[in-house]
């Protein structure tokens, strides 16, 4: 069975929010008609603790986007976004939510990042991802949101490595960083991963 994959359709990753994608918001239409093509809709969530480790503000003296080592892992430094139960946190209202069978929140915890949907950064907690689309005998997982270069790939790459086949929906994606996106894109061909229209998806 085949899967899709929303990551982090949320306010503070489009136009407007604490962390824009540029262009963000322009996937909702496209994501919206890919939601009936799917016997299963899954979606994550960022959603950070207020003063999350991964925020420029919780280190004085750092700016946003600067590099750190947080807790013995590589980390860049964002702006304060998807704070738990705040507006920037929540999905785009502009998302169909009624497919959605099931939401994964990731960045709970303080002391570490989570880009994939399936894993922290650090790989050290996994966010029962996996072992609800096994459950549900999905064997393909199509991966569309924000941001290209980031939690879309990052979950991608776990995918691959939990076994599933990945289909990676370049136009139902926007990226935080064009050269960015091509050396994820790259890397994902290599490891397999499948990358294809929503035109494609039957």
């Amino acid at each position: 069975m085949k899967a899709l994959l929303l990551i982090d359709i949320q306010n503070d990753f489009v136009p407007g929010g604490a962390l824009a994608v540029a262009g963000g918001d322009t996937i909702i239409p496209l994501v919206n008609e890919l939601q009936p093509r799917f016997e299963l809709v899954v979606a994550t969530q960022d959603w950070h603790p207020a003063g999350h480790g991964s925020f420029a503000s919780s280190h004085p003296g750092q700016q946003p986007f600067q590099q750190i080592d947080l807790h013995g892992l590589p980390q860049t430094l964002w702006p304060d976004h998807c704070v738990q139960a705040t507006p920037g946190a929540e999905f785009h209202s502009a998302l169909n939510q009624h497919r959605i069978e099931a939401i994964f929140r990731k960045g709970t915890n303080p002391d570490i990042d989570s880009y994939s949907g399936f894993f922290d950064n650090g790989h050290r907690k996994a966010t029962g991802l996996t072992d609800y689309l096994r459950g549900r005998g999905a064997t393909q997982v199509y991966l569309a949101g924000l941001a290209a270069d980031y939690c879309v790939y990052f979950s991608a790459k776990d995918a691959l490595a939990q076994g599933f086949e990945v289909f990676y929906i370049e136009d139902a994606t926007r990226a935080i960083s064009a050269d960015g996106y091509q050396q994820a894109r790259a890397d994902l061909l290599a490891h397999g991963a499948h990358v294809l229209s929503a035109a494609d998806v039957r």
